[in-house]
C-alpha cells in the first residue's frame, strides 16, 4: 500500500493501525465476519454501536466512535404539508431501503424524495406524480433548505448504517418519523419523533405530524437539541483525537 511504498514502513506492525468500519454486515447476519476479523495488529473503528453488534470481528480489537457532521445553515420551517425521504438508488436498494413502503406514505401526503438515482421512482412504484416527486441528486445546502420546509423527516431503512442525511434532518430541526431498527433507535429519542416496527403506527404518526404543525415544531426542536450534542463536529473530532493518541501510546 502507499504507507510501505512511500514511508517504508507497514501499518500495523511499524505503524499503529485503526480500521474504520461504516458499514452494517452484508452476508449471514448476525453470523457475518468481518475482513480484518481476528488481526491482533489493529483496531476496528464502528460508527455505531449496531455495528459493532452485529460484525463478527473475532479477536480484534474494536470501539466506537459516533459519527459527526458540519452542522446544516438551513432552519425548520415545516411550512409544506409534505413528508421528505433521502435515498440514494432506492429502485436499486429496493427493501433495504424501504422503498416498498413510500406509497404506504404517499397516502397521507405527497413525499419529495431527494438523493441520487432517484429519478423515474414514482413510475417504478407506480404512483402518480404528484404523490412522489423525485429530486436527483441535488447541492447538499440546497437539499437542506428544501428539506427544511417540508413537515416531517421519513427514515424508512430495514437495515443500515446509520444514515448522515438522518442526522441532518435532526440538526435542522425536522421531526422525524422512523424504522425502529439499526442504530435509529437510540439517535432518535421518543420525544424527538416516532419510532416503531409496525408501518401503521408511522403513517399514523405521520398524518398527526401533517395535521398538527405545532407539535411537529415540538419534535424537532428536541431533535436538532440531541443531534447537535451527540453529533456535532466537536465531540467527534475530540474522540478521533483521543483514540489516536491513545493508539500512539500503546504502541510505544
Amino acid at each position: 500500500n502507499l504507507t510501505e511504498q512511500w514511508l517504508h514502513r507497514r501499518p500495523g506492525r511499524d505503524l499503529p493501525a485503526i480500521y474504520v468500519e461504516h458499514n452494517t454486515p452484508k452476508g449471514d447476519v448476525p453470523n457475518t465476519r468481518h475482513p480484518m476479523a481476528d488481526h491482533t495488529n489493529l483496531l476496528i473503528a464502528h460508527v455505531t454501536g449496531f455495528n459493532q453488534l452485529f460484525w463478527d470481528t473475532g479477536t480484534t480489537r474494536t470501539t466506537v466512535i459516533d459519527h459527526g457532521i458540519v452542522t446544516p445553515t438551513a432552519t425548520y420551517t415545516g411550512e409544506l404539508d409534505r413528508l421528505a425521504v433521502v435515498i440514494n438508488e432506492p429502485v436499486r436498494r429496493g427493501r433495504v431501503t424501504g422503498t416498498d413502503l413510500l406509497p404506504r406514505f404517499a397516502d397521507i401526503a405527497p413525499l419529495d424524495v431527494y438523493g441520487m438515482g432517484v429519478t423515474g421512482l414514482a413510475d417504478h412504484l407506480g404512483l402518480p406524480a404528484d404523490r412522489l416527486t423525485s429530486h436527483d441528486d441535488v447541492p447538499q445546502h440546497q437539499m437542506h433548505a428544501e428539506l427544511a420546509r417540508r413537515r416531517a423527516y421519513l427514515h424508512l431503512c430495514r437495515w443500515t448504517s446509520l444514515g448522515l442525511s438522518l442526522i441532518e434532518a435532526m440538526s435542522i430541526g425536522m421531526p422525524v418519523v422512523a424504522l425502529a431498527t439499526t442504530e435509529a433507535v437510540t439517535a432518535v429519542p421518543p420525544d424527538a419523533g416516532v419510532l416503531a416496527t409496525r408501518v401503521e403506527t408511522l403513517t399514523e404518526s405521520a398524518r398527526r405530524l401533517i395535521e398538527d404543525r405545532d407539535a411537529a415544531y415540538r419534535l424537532g426542536a428536541r431533535a436538532r437539541e440531541v443531534s447537535r450534542e451527540r453529533f456535532g463536529l466537536d465531540r467527534f473530532l475530540a474522540d478521533w483525537d483521543r483514540l489516536m493518541k491513545e493508539e500512539t501510546c500503546a504502541s510505544r
